[in-house]
């Protein structure tokens, strides 16, 4: 890939712009035509770079299928998806802290702040083009379906799957796709799902998917839906190459409990109480309480449900599911390799697959780590954006 982006010349408006090595720089070029061609410089690459990795030969940019995102939050699925190519013209969330980074980095997009009980699709017509096709996308809430809670959901946390099975009965959108929490595929309401896009006869393809095998450095298991009106829906095959922890943060700056970067305002994490300070120096990567002396281990711990809290990752494995606890020593094995503390927030969102430059952290509003660890860990992983995008184009391209 190096050598076929070694040099790359673009002139426009006069102005030579060198794109050498995948790093631009900027002569006298005003700020939002350098944005813009870092963008499509961007995009040539993941284009190339996927063909490499799996031989998909994808158009560089792709103005035919556009997309809606609800439940979009800081925009993992959609940032993935326009990777691929595909035109997300809208994010719509109820969570407004999320409006900075979902247009930031994602610019052209706009974020709708509403209810989606209170969203109709025609409410989308002044997004999509007339002669585009429509893609509905989402991911609602997982919390109540997840492995990590041990209730059974009830019927208010159900509604919001069934207000995207709404959506898709109002607008009947060419192409859908889904991403939720594996225990979500045996709920009634998924079910439903699958009755609304029969009866409307949909293409479906459908599964619980290992994202490690997918490009994804987590043990990350979701169920992942992709649905066509316009052809055969399948969904991405599994990637030849896994990756591990230290292929996406190895490298970082050194930064100890409690302590933010200088550089990046995101590489930041919570402080660790003086006794977690010593049972954190006691961890091994990939162990867990029972490697500490007695004197740290209290009596829960011995009854705790899940036995790798307190736990460290590993450089050379994949990391555990990166959830919105991640910046919590105490709540799996969360804690960073090598160094005395959790994982950053930065290094939690490029295990997320989020590229390195995101902008994640609002400079005109405080922030704290909890809402940020939300953001992130709500996220679809960018990588499974991105090819869930080019499933979503195949499906149009094979008709």
């Amino acid at each position: 890939l190096g050598w076929r982006l070694r040099f790359i010349g673009f002139v426009k408006c006069g102005v030579l712009i060198e794109y050498n090595s995948c790093k631009l720089d900027r002569y006298s070029v005003p700020f939002d035509l350098c944005n813009q061609i870092t963008d499509d410089l961007n995009k040539a690459t993941e284009s190339i770079r996927l063909q490499d990795e799996v031989g998909v030969a994808a158009p560089l940019t792709d103005t035919m299928i556009q997309a809606v995102d609800v439940f979009c939050g800081i925009g993992g699925l959609t940032h993935g998806l326009r990777t691929a190519g595909i035109d997300v013209v809208l994010g719509v969330d109820n969570d407004p802290s999320c409006r900075y980074a979902y247009e930031t980095n994602n610019p052209g997009t706009k974020f709708v702040e509403a209810d989606i009980r209170e969203v109709r699709f025609a409410d989308f017509d002044a997004y999509y083009g007339e002669s585009a096709v429509s893609a509905l996308v989402g991911c609602a809430p997982c919390q109540p379906f997840s492995a990590h809670t041990r209730r059974i959901p009830d019927t208010e946390d159900c509604e919001l799957i069934g207000e995207f099975s709404r959506l898709i009965q109002e607008g009947k959108p060419d192409l859908v796709s889904m991403e939720n929490v594996q225990g979500l595929r045996k709920h009634d309401s998924f079910l439903d799902l699958l009755g609304v896009l029969s009866e409307l006869e949909y293409d479906v393809d459908y599964d619980v998917l290992n994202f490690y095998r997918y490009g994804v450095p987590q043990r990350r298991r979701r169920l992942v839906l992709i649905a066509s009106r316009r052809g055969p829906a399948l969904l991405p095959d599994p990637l030849d190459e896994t990756k591990k922890v230290s292929d996406f943060i190895d490298g970082l700056q050194p930064i100890c409990a409690g302590e933010t970067s200088l550089d990046d305002r995101a590489h930041t994490c919570l402080p660790l109480s003086s006794t977690n300070l010593s049972r954190i120096r006691q961890s091994k990567p990939g162990g867990n309480w029972k490697d500490w002396d007695d004197s740290l281990i209290n009596p829960c711990h011995a009854r705790a449900y899940y036995p790798a809290s307190y736990g460290r990752m590993q450089w050379d494995k994949p990391a555990p599911t990166i959830t919105t606890q991640f910046c919590y020593y105490s709540t799996g094995r969360f804690g960073h390799p090598t160094q005395d503390r959790v994982v950053s927030v930065r290094e939690a969102a490029l295990l997320q697959t989020f590229p390195a430059h995101y902008d994640l952290v609002n400079p005109d509003s405080e922030f704290t780590i909890r809402k940020l660890a939300r953001h992130v860990g709500n996220a679809v992983p960018v990588k499974i954006g991105e090819l869930v995008g080019y499933s979503l184009k195949k499906a149009v391209s094979d008709v």
